[in-house]
């Protein structure tokens, strides 16, 4: 045996195990030292709920698809990465031949492995482990001055950046994001690259609005402290990354005649009260975005740059062995923003 392994069970049996000796990479594999991996939203809903939405738990999941780390090990024919580089996981394995691949919206995937989830079974084992193997096209190699725990931020970036482009155009406009969480800030950050003249943050927690306007909010507001008429029609773009049916009704009044909804955070499986004839009288636009596509290059591209800096974000990053106590402090959001792990 070498290293740990962080396993969900089921709903609140969270366990660290033994992690066994990874397969030999194959071909186009590469072995991967964890550097460091993000705790998301997902994540907790399975260590809390036993599912993440419509995917439930059905057999013990490795969680975790926000990481990066150092090679260890590569294939013969592996041509991407060498021994010793860093780099970004992208935790989306897209089967490139069905009709979504095939029109540019990988992320649609009918056969999408993504791993850290129970979308499909047997399920995608996660990265919250020391060592994996994995294909070097999900690998993005990094050679400049960039810590391992920023470069894990690049598939939440990707979120907030994917959310932006479904968007459509923001220079100059006016956008509402509900939520100050991970997501929220990562889609504060996108909205700013993409020109958007003026932002404003909802939250119910004040740490999170901190936060947020250390990102960048121009405003960043306590939604159960705010006149609801203050915000009614005044935004051509709302973001929901709250994944509450407040939130998104926050949304649906917060934006103008012909303004547009994105649905980004994972709202209750069992549905929400929706009042529809909102988008049919005041013709507004309401799209989902959901994991990243082509986003993720853009991620890791504006963290090596630094066009964007994440730091602010980064609560704290504990041992494998102490993952119990990283899910409950992730949880915490009065204490917390970004959770990672690291080896031990």
């Amino acid at each position: 045996m070498t290293g740990l392994a962080c396993r969900l069970h089921a709903a609140r049996d969270l366990r660290v195990e033994p992690l066994a000796e990874p397969a030999a990479p194959g071909a186009h594999e590469v072995e991967v030292r964890l550097g460091a991996g993000g705790i998301c939203g997902s994540d907790l809903h399975y260590w809390r709920e036993g599912r993440a939405g419509a995917f439930v738990l059905r057999e013990p999941l490795v969680p975790g698809h926000e990481a990066a780390g150092t090679v260890l090990r590569v294939g013969a024919q592996v041509t991407r990465v060498a021994p010793g580089d860093k780099v970004a996981v992208n935790p989306s394995h897209a089967c490139g031949a069905c009709a979504r691949c095939r029109e540019g919206r990988a992320n649609l995937c009918e056969q999408m492995f993504f791993l850290g989830s129970a979308s499909v079974f047997p399920h995608a084992q996660g990265l919250f482990r020391e060592r994996f193997v994995i294909g070097q096209a999900q690998l993005t190699p990094v050679h400049e001055d960039i810590t391992l725990a920023e470069l894990a931020c690049a598939e939440p970036l990707s979120i907030g950046l994917h959310a932006v482009h479904r968007a459509g155009a923001l220079l100059g406009a006016r956008v509402l994001i509900t939520g100050a969480g991970t997501i929220g800030c990562m889609a504060l950050i996108a909205a700013r690259l993409a020109g958007a003249a003026e932002v404003t943050v909802l939250d119910i927690a004040e740490r999170p609005l901190e936060i947020a306007r250390g990102v960048g909010a121009d405003r960043a507001l306590h939604a159960e402290r705010i006149d609801p008429a203050e915000l009614a029609g005044r935004f051509d773009i709302a973001i929901e990354a709250a994944g509450s049916p407040a939130a998104l009704a926050s949304c649906l009044a917060g934006v103008r005649r012909g303004g547009r909804v994105v649905q980004v955070g994972t709202l209750p499986p069992d549905g929400v009260h929706f009042p529809v004839n909102q988008i049919m009288v005041r013709e507004l636009d309401y799209v989902g975005a959901f994991r990243a596509a082509q986003a993720f290059d853009w991620a890791v591209q504006a963290l090596r740059t630094r066009r964007v800096d994440v730091r602010p974000l980064l609560t704290a990053a504990l041992p494998l062995s102490r993952a119990q106590e990283a899910f409950e402090l992730a949880a915490d959001r009065s204490r917390s923003t970004k959770v990672q792990l690291i080896p031990d």
